[in-house]
């Protein structure tokens, strides 16, 4: 199979996150992590859009809220605030902080966080200081609207790859530091999650050591693309075999996360960082096609 990748325009994050396909506004949603920037990819215009958010240290993630096209829910610090961004102006605000998890460990943050089908909250957290690598001190919790964070796993690395197969009834979870994809039973209507079982292990694909599995989305057909953040590649998996059926090379090696999107929900948008000094094409975003495939949209976030 021949499949392209391409740069989009102007789209440089220091450490790309998250990225989130709206389908209302033909936009691909990421952040700059640790610069409290949250960016919109407007589809039609090829153009990427750039806010910082007011007073803020970090954006975690991004997630729009249902039925409010000015609102985002983001990940700053341990908090998950409502931020108001018209999409287009360099300036983003905080209107107010929807929960807080970990209150008082000053030393973690939320990192990556998304919806699943029915728009419920999952989301994690990691150390922030010292090697982040060699510590399990954060969290994965859920959360719906009206309600409190839930804990749904402790002892987390660095919480990732989020993902959900409604017909195969999994939930698909990353801690980093684990090098490891864990599949959970899931029960879409009432969200929970149980019976954690590791489909994918990355300690043994390449000679010279452990990769480190970053974000993650899954196809209609059941696959799941992992990001590999210390491997330039994105990994498409079969998760019942643990087979490997495509490496996708990025040209740059700190690949962060991965979601389809465009009009025909079949283009794999690519998120990488540019942290400790990466040569170029470092932190952009790109845009896989002729994978012969296709995803699905982001969800918004129930409120």
């Amino acid at each position: 199979m021949s499949y392209k990748v391409e740069a989009v325009p102007d789209s440089y994050a220091a450490l790309g996150e998250g990225p989130h396909w709206d389908v209302d506004r033909q936009s691909l949603y990421y952040v700059d992590l640790e610069s409290a920037g949250i960016n919109r990819y407007d589809f039609k215009q090829n153009k990427v859009y750039k806010a910082k958010i007011e007073g803020e240290k970090f954006a975690s993630f991004i997630l729009p809220v249902e039925n409010k096209p000015q609102e985002f829910a983001v990940g700053c610090g341990l908090r998950t605030v409502i931020v108001q961004w018209d999409g287009v102006s360099a300036v983003a605000k905080v209107i107010r902080t929807l929960f807080e998890v970990q209150p008082g460990q000053t030393e973690n943050r939320i990192n990556d966080a998304k919806t699943d089908p029915n728009g419920r909250f999952y989301g994690g957290t990691m150390a922030d200081t010292g090697d982040i690598f060699t510590q399990w001190k954060g969290e994965l919790y859920s959360w719906q609207a009206g309600g409190q964070p839930k804990a749904i796993r402790g002892k987390v690395g660095i919480s990732n790859g989020l993902a959900w197969d409604v017909k195969a009834k999994k939930f698909y979870f990353i801690d980093t530091n684990n090098h490891e994809v864990l599949a959970y039973d899931y029960n879409q209507s009432t969200g929970a999650v149980s019976n954690p079982k590791v489909i994918f292990d990355l300690r043994k694909i390449r000679p010279e050591g452990p990769l480190f599995p970053d974000g993650m989305t899954v196809d209609t057909e059941g696959n799941i693309y992992v990001a590999t953040f210390n491997g330039g590649t994105v990994f498409k998996v079969n998760p019942s075999t643990g087979k490997i059926l495509l490496e996708i090379k990025i040209p740059t090696t700190q690949i962060t996360s991965v979601a389809f999107g465009g009009p025909n929900l079949d283009i794999l948008y690519v998120t990488t960082a540019n942290k400790f000094d990466q040569p170029k094409p470092a932190g952009t975003t790109f845009q896989v096609t002729g994978l012969n495939a296709k995803g699905f949209a982001g969800v918004s976030l129930k409120i």
